[in-house]
């Protein structure tokens, strides 16, 4: 029987930071991927106009899917309009429906950031609303039954909007992965610019590599690592389902100080 992971970004960039290590190790255990970022990273320039930025950031994050071995989902808006609302959460189940994940990866409520914490709900409303017959989908779509386990990813601060931080549920050894994860971020050139002017980066894959080292470190276990926490199991699957954990054994373990 097919297993699918499907994650579900903010923006171009935001799976290979935080999630894409995941990912890989979950397509090796024999998982189908799925990949969307809800915004189309318009918003993410100091130099381009709209018209330039948004087809040159879709063809950033089709490059780094198909590197991947995931198949690519359209944009649903713009940056900072990613809003908890009917019309994109009307846009977003139909979607999740056709791809029928058993593994949903995405954001956390805690983010450092509104579109990141925005993207996790609308992630998990639609996941819940997989088998809802009343719900207004655009375009419709047929309802599903399968059971589906969401996780959220550590945000890139590792604390929340608050500067508390975030301690992971679960560790996964994203090691063997990274330099297949530099690739991909590289695949998002438009940004290099961008995150050294906006956010202070000296080097975004660095930064990227930085962090799965921290996790890492966080770990007391692997060199480098992807942090996740699981979500409630109502609505979505049985208490006990941990299908990343089950899939990638010795690659992954629950964090007991959590």
């Amino acid at each position: 029987m097919k297993k699918t992971a499907f994650a579900i970004g903010c923006h171009p960039d935001d799976i290979e930071f935080v999630m894409a290590g995941t990912m890989i190790k979950l397509k090796s255990a024999g998982y189908e991927l799925h990949y969307i970022n809800v915004a189309n990273g318009s918003l993410g320039t100091n130099r381009h106009d709209y018209q330039t930025i948004v087809p040159m950031r879709r063809q950033e994050a089709i490059e780094s899917a198909k590197m991947m071995g995931a198949f690519f989902h359209e944009s649903l808006c713009d940056d900072l309009e990613v809003f908890y609302s009917q019309e994109l959460l009307s846009k977003l189940v139909p979607i999740i429906r056709e791809v029928a994940p058993d593994i949903i990866l995405t954001h956390g409520p805690y983010e450092y950031m509104e579109d990141h914490i925005n993207t996790s709900r609308l992630a998990v409303s639609a996941a819940f609303c997989r088998g809802m017959v009343n719900f207004k989908c655009n375009p419709p779509r047929a309802t599903i039954e399968k059971p589906v386990t969401v996780y959220h990813c550590l945000s890139h601060t590792f604390t929340d909007q608050l500067r508390r931080p975030i301690i992971p549920g679960m560790f996964v050894d994203v090691s063997e992965t990274i330099p297949l994860k530099r690739n991909l971020l590289s695949c998002h050139r438009s940004q290099k610019e961008w995150l050294d002017v906006s956010q202070g980066n000296a080097s975004y894959l660095n930064n990227m590599e930085e962090g799965c080292r921290h996790v890492g470190e966080m770990s007391k276990r692997y060199k480098f690592a992807e942090g996740w926490i699981r979500h409630n199991h109502v609505g979505f699957c049985s208490e006990n389902a941990d299908p990343v954990i089950e899939s990638l054994g010795q690659n992954a373990f629950i964090n007991g100080e959590f």
